[in-house]
This record gives structure tokens, C-alpha cells and sequence, in this order.
């Protein structure tokens, strides 16, 4: 599948941290489409899937991403009937006002803008607006509001998939982008002759700690794992990061497995796949740092494509990027060989 085609299918569903449910048969189908056997959920939620190389007891490789987003909650309403609401997940603030979003009931999707002080009437100027001081208008009286909507109902922003020159934008491209990546490798693994299987894990609940990758390694059962995020992109506000178009960057650091980190360069020299490294001295703050210490331990690498604007409506990728992930992990899949390998 062409690979904005595949970006778009992935963020065209809503999957708020908690509540993924939306996407679960969109990933499911994926899986089986992509050559995945033995599919199914474990208890939290996370999707795994396998890609069978054919060998008897071949070691297990673990491809890694999450499915869920941040989003917002209702958590009261204003006198006048706007919606008052919390986050789900980090948020930059300062992008929040004028945003577009819907508001998911039990009775169907609501729409509503989010809207804050106007900057003629606010005394400070350089002070940014709180959360806190923001609502969502819906263009009802409270009374209204109250029968349409509930306390606890979920929100999302109404970003819309675009192609841009050389590059797309779109909504939670973190970690969506992670997912195609993983589909990515399963493209190209068809074409090689790997040794060991490849376990795709969809987990839930990054955005609110790591949740998910806590336990899916007891349920995909697997011997090395390479997880997937966003890392941050340069923009022209700033330099700090990674240029986007620039490839696969590799962590380095006390979270990731230096063994495994070497035979991802290698791949990466041998099969000129252009990588950059990201020092990690400690968390990462990607499910990696959880996956590490599952069960008796998981030798882990962490795989990232610059993203910009990260955790606002808008994220900015390039798509070669993801394709720059895919065929790393493909091609480190095929010098994966289990056993000793990753040994001290």
C-alpha cells in the first residue's frame, strides 16, 4: 500500500488514549492484509500480530508502536453552555484556541470550537492562556448542552489528512507514523529470507504512561524488541532535533541495548539506509524504557522519525522517513539470528 495511502487510512480514526477501541479492527485487518497470522488483543487492549518466517523455534523480534492520541474530556460546563474540559495526554497549550474539534456522545458527534478571552480584552498580553480559562462552544444554552452532552465524553480535533510538497500533515501522526512504519517492514520482509519471526505490537496508552508496553511483552512473548516513536523535527522555530528527509534516528543510551544497536547500524551501513543517532542518557520517554525491564528483561532499540509540532493539532512528517524505518527494521529482522547474539 502506498504509504500516504496507508497514513491517512491510520489517522482517519479517532483513538484516544483509554478509549482505542475505534481503531482495533482497522489495525486487525491491516495485520491479516500484510501477512500476520495468530491476531488478537490482550487484556489492556494492545493488537499483536506475527509474521511467520517458517523456522521451528525462531527467536522472536518485536516491532513496536502505539496506537493511541491525546485528546480532551468534558469536565463541566460554563453558565452560558460551553464545555469546560481537561486533557488526555500532554498538550501544547498555546495552539489550543480557535481549534476545531468534535465532541463524541453517546448520541453522535457534536461540533465545537474552543475558545478563550479575546486578546483585545486581556490586560497582559504576554501571557499565555491557561487551559483552565478556555471552553468549548457548541452554540447551545446550557440547558441544552446538559441533555447533549455528559461529563466524562471524549474530544478530538478535526485535523484533516494533507499532502504537502515532499512532505504531509496531519493529525497524531505520533504514533500512527510508528504503525506504518511497522506495516512498512512487513512490505519489505516479503522479499527477504529472515530467520526469525516478527512480532507487530499496537499498543495502547503511551500518552498516559507507558501503559500498554508495561505488559504486552508477556503476551507477544518475544526475545528482542524494537520499538517505534516520533522524534522531534527542525522547524523555522526551531533548530533543536532532527531535519525531516533526514532518516531513521537511532537512540543510544542505557535504555537501548547496545548489541541490538549494532546490528542496526549494520544493516543501516551495509543496505545504505541513511540513520542518525539521538543520545539518551536516560528515560527516553517512549515505551521503550518500559519494554527494557518486562518480565525477566527485553534487550530494546528505539527507532524515531522527526516529527514536527508535536503534540499540537498539526504534526509535519516525511513520508521517506517512515519507508527509511521500514526497511531498517526489515533488514535488521534479517540479521536478527536469536540465541547468543545479544549476550554481555
Amino acid at each position: 500500500m502506498d504509504t500516504k495511502e496507508l497514513l491517512k487510512m491510520l489517522t482517519d480514526s479517532v483513538s484516544i488514549a483509554g478509549s482505542e477501541g475505534n481503531i482495533t479492527e482497522v489495525i486487525k485487518n491491516l495485520l491479516a492484509e500484510y501477512g500476520c497470522e495468530d491476531i488478537r488483543c490482550d487484556r489492556m487492549g494492545n493488537i499483536i500480530g506475527e509474521y511467520k518466517c517458517g523456522k521451528k523455534n525462531a527467536p522472536r523480534l518485536m516491532l513496536e508502536a502505539h496506537m493511541d492520541e491525546i485528546g480532551l474530556m468534558v469536565s463541566g460546563f460554563s453558565d452560558e453552555g460551553s464545555l469546560l474540559f481537561v486533557p488526555v495526554g500532554g498538550f501544547d497549550e498555546k495552539v489550543l484556541p480557535g481549534s476545531e474539534v468534535t465532541v463524541h456522545t453517546e448520541n453522535g458527534d457534536i461540533y465545537g470550537i474552543i475558545g478563550a478571552k479575546p486578546p483585545h480584552l486581556v490586560t497582559d498580553r504576554n501571557k499565555m492562556v491557561k487551559m483552565k480559562d478556555m471552553s468549548i462552544d457548541i452554540g447551545f444554552c446550557r440547558e441544552e448542552t446538559t441533555k447533549r452532552v455528559k461529563i466524562g465524553d471524549l474530544i478530538s480535533f478535526n485535523t484533516q489528512f494533507t499532502a504537502l510538497e515532499g512532505q504531509v500533515a496531519g493529525r497524531c501522526f505520533d504514533d500512527r507514523a510508528g504503525i506504518a512504519a511497522i506495516f512498512k517492514a512487513l512490505d519489505y520482509v516479503r522479499d527477504l529470507k529472515i530467520e526469525c519471526d516478527i512480532i507487530c505490537a499496537i499498543t495502547v496508552q503511551e500518552e498516559l504512561g507507558m501503559r500498554g508496553a508495561k505488559v504486552v511483552c508477556e503476551t507477544a512473548k518475544c526475545d528482542a524488541a524494537i520499538c517505534i516513536d516520533a522524534g522531534f523535527g527542525t522547524s523555522a522555530n526551531s533548530s533543536e532535533g532532527f531535519e525531516l528527509g533526514s532518516g531513521v534516528i537511532v537512540s543510544v543510551g542505557p535504555n537501548l541495548h547496545p548489541k541490538l544497536n549494532k546490528i542496526i547500524f549494520d544493516a543501516a551501513s551495509e543496505y545504505k539506509i541513511e540513520v542518525a543517532t539521538d543520545v539518551e542518557s536516560g528515560n527516553t520517554g517512549t515505551n521503550a524504557w518500559a519494554v527494557q525491564v518486562s518480565g525477566f528483561g527485553v534487550p530494546v532499540a528505539l527507532l524515531s522519525f522527526p516529527l514536527r509540532y508535536m503534540h499540537s493539532t498539526y504534526e509535519v512528517i516525511d513520508e521517506g522517513d517512515i519507508e527509511a524505518i521500514g526497511k531498517l527494521c526489515a533488514y535488521t529482522a534479517l540479521k536478527y539470528k536469536g540465541g547468543e547474539q545479544l549476550c554481555y
